[in-house]
């Protein structure tokens, strides 16, 4: 190189970035993550096979070492990480993961429990019947070849068997913006739709259903969803199915029962469901199981124990198949590489098109090639047979010229080939009955030539030959559907309150954020008999139910929900609240009350923005809750009250000690919000708001031990438009600001 030559190439860096991600992005999805329509198979997946076919590990032969294939594909073929073109192997080798396993393994591949296969060292592979059948015609021109990835071998740009890998076995993978999932399919059926497809190339996708009624996975189970769903997935080429475990109800000796699973659903580790079962139990998230056993053997046999006999077999059921891998969606999104390696999402009659237009191809293209062998054949029998009718001249020549060959060839209109075929003949060959045997032989060439070029110009033909060479795959590989197809309504909501066992609670939240639940309900009146941390007292005491649910407001606007069940138990002081949600140390607690569905509550800030909500807008399934109030900086939840039934009025009361009273349909009831100004503030904030019956006015405890209460009936003073400023409360009322 030039040393004057500067090898840093000037381009701006959002060009060149963009420019090799592309790149990057289109060999990822052209030649790594998307199956062929044609064979259905990845590249690494091919060569693999390609591999395994050039070290002879044909069906009826012996098994071979898995790191030899592994290191003939990386070293040939594949330049990429061993371990991934071997998990590549296993896979194909696996009869739970393939519906037709393209590789027979020997030794551990792994099972069903989601164990891992053993080291390539120690197992051993060849390939399976089905196998060679993807790859048949390989060596009869059918496909092109190219050249590996340093040049030196070749393979096979697409297998050209007649097996239709693609829905047969299916295909999952995810490349750079987009991705692929084809679920297996019965190869009887997916023969009978192309055979459909031959005789009425313009059939609709939906009569297609009338062959191919659903996917058919090698673990079985059970496909619930409608036929309309399933024909609109076909249609479009994007869906999902709804796949549940094969599930019996078994009867015991005295009217107790229990749930079998003989099959579970596509991809689910057996190992991993069983484990997941086990921890709602342990977590008591459904009580009405009482266990799970595995007694699998060859047969997978997974055996449910329901709490009581009493327990009804058909909410267990729904109740296993909402909360557990027992029911799974496996997704459709039929995105392969057409003919031209441009990849295209299809339906299922688009695919089945395609692969059948490849076949057509593959078996024009095989008879051309073999069209083309026995000319070569016939030109040199048509040497041979001149010779015979001229042997004597044939010998005189050979032996009395010293360059017999273009004598042979001026004499005798012989062909370059032809004359070197006869001077290469042996003398053995000279015998009467191989002139005799050499034109059966021409004849037989000739007509199989002539059924061949009728086929090739015949579309008839070439469709009759097309659908006796299906039937043959079919008889050959055919089996019986292995999922069944149930339509069955979507698994509905459960009341999971009702699981619990109902049991009286008093539940008590101290100043410091510890919360308890003793047994029964507890007079509310004797809380200064309850004991506390040092430094803690009583800040909330209520009466509750174990199903209940219960919301916990903060002030910086989130909600919590805590289940009555899951608090601790009233022995010693409780624990800290804040182990059970993700609430920080420094934010208070406003509220903590039961909150049911229907229940309306009037939320305030202290900046005096206000709303309604409802009791489902409370409800949060994590421990980080929900967003219920958008607040302003500087401003905090201070107000969370139960509207009662029957309140029409709100009445609000602010630090600087002016009341408000306004009708409470002037409140939007908002999921979320920061709401609107309840009242107008020049000094200070909100001090407390409550919804009320106006007809009941607002009363409030008089000071002292006397425990009399003063009622103010006459409100027409202080009743203004909302977000006004309100005026002095009346006489009496008590100097904190709070209605009560």
């Amino acid at each position: 190189m030039d040393p004057t030559e500067s090898s840093v190439i000037d381009t701006p860096f959002d060009a060149a970035l963009s420019e090799r991600y592309l790149v990057y992005a289109l060999s990822t999805i052209t030649a790594r993550s998307l199956p062929d329509v044609r064979d259905g198979l990845k590249p690494v997946h091919r060569r693999l096979l390609w591999a395994m076919r050039l070290l002879r590990l044909d069906p009826a032969g012996a098994y071979k070492k898995s790191a030899r294939v592994v290191g003939d594909v990386i070293g040939k073929y594949h330049p990429h990480g061993d371990q991934s073109v071997y998990d590549a192997m296993v896979r194909l080798a696996q009869d739970f993961a393939l519906r037709y396993p393209l590789v027979d393994g020997q030794g551990n591949f792994g099972n069903i429990d989601g164990d891992n296969a053993a080291a390539y060292r120690y197992t051993e592979a060849k390939l399976t019947p089905v196998a060679m059948a993807l790859m048949s015609g390989i060596d009869e021109g059918a496909v092109d070849f190219r050249p590996t990835y340093n040049g030196e071998e070749e393979e096979p740009e697409v297998f050209p068997g007649l097996f239709p890998n693609l829905l047969a076995n299916g295909a999952s993978g995810i490349a750079v913006g987009m991705a692929t999932s084809i679920p297996p399919h019965n190869v009887s059926e997916l023969i009978e739709a192309a055979t459909h497809l031959i005789d009425d190339p313009k059939a609709e996708d939906s009569a297609l259903m009338d062959f191919v009624s659903g996917p058919d996975f090698p673990t079985g189970g059970v496909l619930v969803d409608s036929r309309e769903s399933i024909a609109n997935a076909y249609a479009t080429g994007r869906g999902s199915f709804r796949l549940r475990a094969s599930v019996s109800v078994e009867k015991e000796k005295g009217g107790g029962y229990h749930l079998l699973v003989s099959e579970i659903p596509y991809g689910v580790q057996k190992g991993k469901l069983i484990e997941q079962i086990a921890t709602l139990i342990a977590d008591k998230k459904l009580p009405i199981l009482a266990d799970v056993r595995d007694e699998s053997a060859e047969d997978l046999r997974i055996v449910l124990e329901p709490r009581a006999r009493t327990v009804d077999p058909d909410l267990l059921l729904e109740s296993l198949f909402r909360l557990t891998a027992l029911e799974v969606r496996f997704p459709l999104n039929l995105n392969v590489l057409d003919a031209n390696r441009t990849p295209l999402v299809m339906s299922l009659k688009e695919a089945l098109s395609n692969w059948l237009q490849f076949q057509f191809e593959v078996l024009v293209r095989k008879s051309q090639v073999r069209i083309g062998k026995i000319d070569d054949r016939l030109e040199l029998l048509d040497g041979f047979l001149i010779a015979y009718l001229n042997l004597d001249r044939v010998i005189e020549i050979i032996r009395g010229e010293d360059e017999p060959k273009p004598v042979l060839m001026e004499e005798f209109k012989l062909s370059d080939r032809q004359a070197e075929a006869i001077l290469n003949m042996r003398l053995r060959s000279l015998r009467k009955l191989e002139e005799m045997e050499i034109g059966r032989e021409r004849e037989r060439l000739a007509k199989e030539r002539d059924e061949l070029q009728k086929l090739i110009e015949s579309p008839a033909r070439q469709r009759t030959r097309m659908k006796r060479d299906l039937a043959a795959i079919k008889d050959q590989f055919g089996d019986d559907r292995r999922t069944r197809i149930e339509e069955v309504a979507a698994t509905r909501e459960i009341d999971w309150s009702a699981m619990i066992e109902k049991e009286p609670i008093t539940v008590i939240l101290s100043q410091r954020g510890w919360v308890r639940a003793m047994r029964g309900h507890v007079a509310l009146d004797d809380a200064e008999t309850l004991k506390f941390r040092e430094g803690d007292a009583l800040d909330t005491i209520f009466h509750a139910q174990t199903t209940d649910r219960l919301a916990l407001f903060a002030a910086n606007g989130r909600v919590y929900t805590l289940g009555g069940d899951k608090l601790p138990g009233g022995r010693g002081f409780g624990e800290p609240v804040r182990l059970s949600i993700d609430l920080d140390a420094e934010v208070e607690i406003v509220a903590l009350m039961v909150v049911r569905p229907d229940t309306k509550l009037l939320i305030a800030s202290s900046d005096g923005k206000g709303f309604v909500t409802s009791g489902v807008a409370t409800l949060a399934e994590t421990r980080k809750g929900k967003q219920l109030v958008n607040l302003r900086t500087g401003a905090h939840v201070a107000v969370i009250r139960v509207i009662e039934e029957g309140a029409d009025t709100v009445g609000v009361v602010g630090e600087n000690r002016k009341m408000l009273i306004f009708p409470l349909a002037e409140l939007p009831e908002l999921a979320r919000g920061q709401g609107v100004t309840l009242q107008r503030y020049r000094d200070g904030g909100l001090s407390d708001a409550k919804a009320f019956r106006l007809a009941d006015g607002i009363s409030w405890a008089l000071g002292g031990d006397s425990g009399r209460t003063r009622t103010e009936t006459d409100l027409t003073a202080w009743r203004a438009a909302r977000g006004a400023a309100g005026r002095m409360p009346p006489i009496g009322f008590p100097r904190s600001n709070k209605f009560d």
